[in-house]
């Protein structure tokens, strides 16, 4: 495994909560802005959590781009590819721009093969139809056939980024649902992953109730008799 692996244990708490419930547990510790703007699964039904590898491009230039050429010992982009470990997602700054692909179906199937979780960019892929289906999750803002480096040079990796509106820095943890992707503070990787899973476990036994015709008066926010209600369930069925 890399490195910077999570446990099984909190792969598997991340995976049980939806990025919607982890947003609010972050809003406690007072992190409003994680959740990455615009970034939609380019294949529906999957989960993805992973560590952060990052990727940066700036806007491409003409003396130095367009030459059709890839040198893949020296190219920041390729050496991400070559370097993404098991359990590691590949997260792209594109600063936005959907004019060009930031890589294709062959790169998404090299991470995959290196054990990589997924792929994230503000920006477009190209080869779309391909990457989906790879079975590795993979969220983008859009669709372009265009090569990179039309609109984008890729300058270094592994350094914190921009991605969605969301800074993210190497190590910060990812996890992507149908409704997008939220970043995670590695330090808080835990503590979140096991509040999160109480709180799809509470709101799971307050939306039961409202579907049984509750008002919400007292149960959403819970007052402390449904809590009391919520915990004496919880006990019988652990019993």
């Amino acid at each position: 495994m890399a490195e910077s692996a999570l446990t099984p244990e909190i792969v598997e708490l991340l995976r049980r909560s939806s990025t919607a419930t982890m947003t609010s547990v972050l809003a406690r510790y007072g992190l409003r802005n994680t959740f990455l703007l615009g970034v939609r699964p380019l294949t529906p039904g999957q989960r993805m959590v992973g560590v952060a590898f990052t990727l940066r491009y700036i806007p491409a230039r003409e003396d130095l781009d367009h030459t059709g050429t890839v040198d893949n010992l020296t190219d920041p982009q390729r050496l991400a590819v070559e370097r993404i470990g098991p359990g590691e997602v590949l997260v792209i700054d594109a600063r936005g721009d959907v004019r060009a692909g930031v890589l294709g179906a062959i790169l998404a199937t090299r991470i995959k093969m290196r054990g990589g979780a997924g792929i994230v960019t503000d920006g477009a892929f190209r080869d779309t139809p391909a990457i989906a289906t790879l079975g590795l999750p993979a969220y983008c803002r859009a669709a372009h056939a265009a090569a990179n480096k039309t609109v984008h040079h890729p300058v270094d990796f592994q350094v914190p980024i921009a991605c969605g509106g969301v800074a993210v820095y190497p190590g910060d943890v990812l996890v992507g649902d149908d409704e997008g992707v939220v970043v995670i503070p590695r330090h808080l990787a835990t503590t979140v992953a096991r509040e999160a899973a109480e709180q799809e476990d509470l709101e799971a036994f307050l939306w039961e109730k409202v579907r049984q015709g509750a008002s919400i008066v007292g149960v959403y926010p819970p007052d402390e008799r449904t809590l009391a209600e919520y915990r004496a369930r919880r006990a019988a069925l652990s019993s």
